[in-house]
Formats: structure tokens, sequence, C-alpha cells
């Protein structure tokens, strides 16, 4: 008999990793469709990602973004991402090999995929979400759709903090 295991996590990240490089491609080519808004977490640490060096200063670890309203020149192959989005008011380019992701969700359908990294393992039950009252049977997908409710109530004209924090996609 043979010592060689197959490697079914592996091969489990990589279908999952290929769902998210299809609905990115698909994204780029015919935009958001209805409601549907993407929060993708990556590590800022990773030797391939590019982004300006004041946001990896600012988040040496890891980085979540929301693709939503405001989002240009965004190109999705087989082993990266690249976007355009606003920070400041200023428009920065990033780039983001897949091997990077560690988490993408769209909370218009409750859809949320989490890739094994061996530095890192996030939005686990007991993540935190500042500024989001939180019940003790709360799902990450229900604290997430209590912050966009929140800013939804900020947008109308409610006073508040319309920044999503990575601490709340950190584990503790």
């Amino acid at each position: 008999m043979n010592d060689i295991t197959i490697q079914y996590d592996e091969m489990v990240q990589n279908a999952l990793l290929s769902v998210v490089r299809d609905i990115l491609q698909q994204t780029a080519k015919e935009g958001l469709p209805g409601d549907h808004h993407f929060y993708i977490t990556f590590r800022t640490d990773n030797s391939d990602v590019k982004i300006p060096p004041y946001l990896r200063e600012r988040y040496p670890d890891e980085m979540t973004i929301v693709l939503q309203n405001q989002f240009w020149d965004l190109l999705a192959d087989d082993k990266h991402f690249e976007i355009s989005l606003s920070f400041n008011r200023k428009k920065e380019h990033l780039y983001v090999p897949f091997s990077a992701l560690i988490g993408f969700f769209d909370p218009s359908v409750d859809f949320g995929l989490h890739f094994h990294n061996n530095e890192v393992d996030v939005m686990e039950e007991d993540t935190e979400f500042p500024g989001i009252e939180q019940d003790d049977g709360a799902t990450i997908s229900d604290l997430v759709q209590k912050q966009d409710d929140q800013k939804a109530g900020e947008k109308s004209g409610d006073d508040g903090d319309n920044v999503v924090t990575l601490d709340s996609f950190r584990k503790k």
C-alpha cells in the first residue's frame, strides 16, 4: 500500500476559490445584479498582494473590502483579481491573488465562504462586531446584516459611523 493521501481540504479550498473567481469574473462583465454586494477579506501580508503603502501600514495583517456602489476596473483571472476602490475619496488600485483570500460574503443572499489560511482563521462564531448589539444566538451573517441595516439607517439621515472596521473580522 502507498502512504500518499488525497488532499481533500486543498481540493475543496480550490473549488471554493473558483466560485469566488467565477463570481468576480461575471461581475466584471455584467456588474452587480440586484442587491448583491460582497465583503472580501484578504491577507495584506501576503507577498503578492499589491496595495498602497498607507493601506498596508493601516492594515498590516488583513483587510476587508466591500464591492457595492463604487468600484472600478474590476478584473479577475485564474490567479488574482484587481480592482480600484475609493479610500478617503482617493481612487486606489488593489491587486489580490486568490491565495490571499480568507473570506467572501454576500449578505444579500446570506452566502459566505471562509478559506483556511495557515496563518489565520477568521470570522468564527465569537467574532466581535463593534457598534453592533450582539445576541448570544446571532450568527456571523446576522451580525453582518445588522451592520448593513445600521448603514442603511445612516444613509437615510441617521447619525453614525458608516465605516466597517476590520476589527469586526479579526479573531480575538
